[in-house]
């Protein structure tokens, strides 16, 4: 007898890593919206899964060291929320400097830019920022690419030192690099420029 819906939804969010953030459409292939909908409902309810927003859940992560779970991953909550609606987008501001690893702050806002609605979320102490860009600077480019675009456009031209270019350099794989070569090209030029360093072309 084949698995009931509720059965493998649990399943699934079983099988996941803790920290795992969860949206109606992972589950697509399991059953319809509503049923997926009151599934996760039920399983917030019994604890297995933390509501973050309406319709987005979390695998709660515990830690021993804290002896309490630790808070939700932005990231993970931005990549959930651009999975439910569609959503192409790419960390910018702080949040792009944060994750390459030029800036050790954890950004107060977690911005990203976005082919979707400007729109702004908030739970807890954290805020998720999606400002609405026009399709050409987001699709087509691989997520390493608008990611270092973004970092680089934050830092400034002037802000660009050679520890900068050292970071950026140890970041991407050499596949990586020959992608952002081609996908940058129509940066402005001080911006190509630089990819161009942290590629190895110059």
């Amino acid at each position: 007898m084949a698995k009931g819906y509720s059965q493998q939804i649990q399943e699934r969010i079983g099988a996941a890593a803790e920290g795992t953030v969860f949206v109606g459409p992972d589950f697509a292939d399991i059953a319809d919206a509503e049923t997926i909908r009151r599934n996760l409902n039920r399983l917030a309810q019994a604890g297995i899964l933390r509501r973050i927003l309406r319709g987005v859940f979390e695998k709660p992560e515990y830690s021993e060291m804290l002896k309490e779970c630790v808070a939700a991953d932005p990231e993970k909550v931005a990549k959930a929320l651009a999975r439910n609606y569609h959503w192409t987008i790419a960390p910018c501001g702080n949040a792009a400097l944060n994750l390459l690893g030029l800036s050790t702050q954890v950004p107060a806002v977690w911005s990203y830019i976005s082919d979707g609605p400007y729109k702004t979320y908030r739970w807890n102490n954290t805020t998720l920022l999606f400002k609405h860009r026009t399709n050409k600077e987001i699709t087509g480019l691989s997520r390493i690419t608008i990611l270092v675009i973004q970092a680089l456009k934050t830092l400034g031209r002037e802000n660009v030192t050679s520890k900068t270019i050292r970071i950026l350099k140890s970041r991407p794989s050499k596949d990586d690099k020959t992608a952002m070569l081609q996908e940058a090209a129509e940066s402005t030029d001080w911006v190509y420029d630089t990819i161009r360093l942290i590629a190895g072309e110059v």
